[in-house]
């Protein structure tokens, strides 16, 4: 199979202006995520998308391929549709572009499962919460999972709802099930542009959390879990405390 990561990066960030292009140790951010990304052993090619001049430019420079897309995009996975059907991969990797660490073993392991079972359409990540923080977070989001460990619902609220603990107990517990989704996603072809006409739903646009329209749907998102957690990059803050590790 043909699989192409693909990095959808915009300029206009309402709580961080120009992300992609802010220095990480030295180096733009979006060429941190790119050099992360191209480590991954199972992708084939990697492809910033990106609707700005000056993140185009800036990929050109340190050798990366890029592609201008549309303006008109609403989410960034429309942004990676668009660049899919140029490059036409039986795989896409939807690359967050605001992770300049992210481990490449967790690119792996989101595409893997398509290389046994045919009939999957789309993957994500997920890691098991440790800290009272990431449960109460409404920027971590939460993923409760059935048997087989496919999606069952996303929540910004920590979910499941425990009757007998409170939050500040939930962490602590012995047997903690409570999940961190990890916002990497692989798409077989089809579906991705199947995904991208279908109209924003309810719960997506209350939980303001894209995977839910696919859920809403009646479609399957399998969860892949992992050890290796993965930092975004989403205000000032973030930005510091990653140029201190």
């Amino acid at each position: 199979m043909k699989i192409a990561g693909i990095i959808p990066a915009r300029y206009e960030s309402t709580r961080l202006p120009g992300k992609p292009l802010l220095l990480i140790k030295g180096k733009p951010m979006i060429q941190r995520v790119y050099e992360q990304a191209m480590k991954s052993r199972l992708i084939n090619s990697v492809i910033v998308a990106t609707d700005d001049k000056r993140i185009f430019d800036c990929v050109k420079r340190f050798g990366g391929e890029v592609m201008m897309t549309s303006s008109k995009h609403t989410s960034g996975t429309d942004r990676v549709s668009e660049a899919a059907r140029k490059f036409k991969p039986d795989l896409i990797v939807n690359i967050q572009g605001d992770e300049p660490y992210i481990h490449p073993g967790n690119i792996d392991k989101a595409i893997y499962p398509f290389l046994k079972d045919k009939n999957l359409e789309v993957t994500t990540l997920a890691i098991r919460i440790k800290t009272l923080a990431d449960i109460t977070d409404e920027n971590k989001v939460k993923v409760v999972l059935d048997k087989n460990n496919y999606a069952l619902y996303f929540s910004r609220n920590y979910i499941p709802f425990d009757m007998k603990n409170n939050p500040a107990q939930l962490w602590s517990l012995n047997g903690n099930k409570y999940y961190k989704h990890i916002g990497i996603y692989v798409y077989r072809k089809d579906f991705l542009k199947k995904f991208c006409r279908l109209k924003k739903s309810y719960l997506e646009k209350t939980e303001m959390l894209e995977q839910l329209r696919i859920l809403e749907n009646g479609d399957k998102i399998k969860v892949v879990l992992t050890s290796k957690d993965s930092l975004s990059i989403d205000t000032k803050s973030d930005l510091e405390q990653i140029n201190k590790l």
